[in-house]
């Protein structure tokens, strides 16, 4: 089996004339063969973490401030940081409104990032009455191009300052976010908590059976798929240090000894799980690729039918979002046919083991 696109050129093309026979060369990087791998002797140890009461907790508490009410301040009362303020605006460029630029008993949350920077910091101070001009300047990559750039005023009026209060812990907060009674909605929180401590330490379980994977087998890899895999490597990881380059339009990127060592891992362990995989006769499924492609169109409000179309003409995109399915179905797999002790540990042990798996 070819490792990579093969390379396919016809012999004389440039003399070849109707009649005459047309000889072709097909060049390509053999797959190797995958030796045998024993899994009977693969032991593992999953972390366990069980959601604590401080957690619970913190998670309700983040829902009643997210279900907060706002109350009015005494007054004469100035506004603070967090605070609502609720006021009529008109907004002014070269002494001309402009259209969109106008609201009235608008509720404006001071520190939320709401309007363009600048404008809710002059607010922090106002009391209920007063009028305020607001002096800001629209961001060159604002939306409005007729905007972008440019000095505006903004005229307002403060018609109420309101201090945050969070919602009460109660059966009342519990029912507004769909549960029964407070004690229903903690148990639903434990449960999500656990879930994503679930999740984690599956992550790390992966790792640790990957590593023995690893320490079993070598084989001869092709060079094609080592080279391109370091490639791909040293460009996410340049990209991640250099966030404001979105394009290509930057200096070749070479791999280094690091960046190789890591692709002759993954192409190892790849090329292991799908021989592994194919014995095993493991496949995805059609409902198995129709829920990865609806999670990945989410991605996209309101284009999720041109994200379907595009990905139905796109084999490529198919195999990407096949591939991470495909391996967790084989890695489930061993898994399963693993010994596997638990260990119940804190939320910090499992931060601290997810931290690590940075490390390779």
């Amino acid at each position: 089996r070819p490792a990579l696109q093969p390379k396919i050129e016809m012999e004389g093309g440039e003399n070849w004339k109707e009649g005459d026979d047309v000889v072709v060369t097909v060049a390509y990087e053999a797959l190797p063969a995958i030796p045998e791998v024993d899994l009977g002797d693969i032991t593992l140890e999953r972390m366990v973490v069980k959601a604590e009461d401080a957690a619970v907790t913190e998670a309700l508490e983040n829902l009643a401030k997210n279900a907060q009410n706002f109350e009015d301040r005494k007054k004469g009362s100035k506004a603070k940081d967090g605070d609502q303020v609720v006021i009529d605006f008109e907004g002014f460029v070269d002494g001309e409104a402009f259209e969109g630029g106008k609201g009235e008993d608008y509720p404006l949350v001071l520190g939320s990032g709401s309007f363009i920077p600048g404008f809710e910091d002059q607010l922090v101070g106002a009391k209920a009455d007063e009028d305020v001009e607001v002096k800001v300047a629209f961001p060159a990559e604002y939306g409005a191009q007729h905007l972008a750039g440019k000095d505006a005023v903004f005229k307002c009026t403060v018609k109420a300052v309101k201090a945050p209060k969070p919602a009460e812990l109660d059966d009342e907060l519990a029912k507004r976010y769909g549960a029964e009674d407070l004690a229903a909605l903690k148990g639903q929180i434990a449960e999500r908590l656990e879930a994503e401590y679930s999740g984690a330490a599956r992550a790390v379980l992966k790792r640790g059976l990957l590593d023995q994977l690893d320490a079993k087998v070598k084989f001869e890899l092709p060079p094609s798929l080592v080279e391109a895999e370091a490639g791909q490597i040293a460009h996410q990881l340049w990209h991640e240090e250099n966030p404001d380059v979105h394009d290509h339009n930057h200096d070749s990127i070479e791999a280094t000894d690091e960046h190789k060592a890591l692709a002759e891992r993954r192409v190892r362990l790849g090329l292991l799980l799908a021989e592994l995989g194919r014995a095993q006769k493991i496949e995805v499924t059609d409902s198995e690729m129709t829920q990865a492609v609806m999670n990945q169109a989410r991605q996209y409000p309101g284009q999720e039918r041109a994200f379907f179309e595009f990905v139905q003409q796109n084999p490529q995109m198919q195999q990407q979002l096949r591939a991470p399915i495909f391996e967790d179905k084989v890695v489930d797999f061993i898994i399963a046919g693993a010994k596997v002790s638990e260990k119940e540990v804190s939320k910090d042990d499992l931060q601290k083991a997810i931290e690590a798996l940075d490390e390779l």
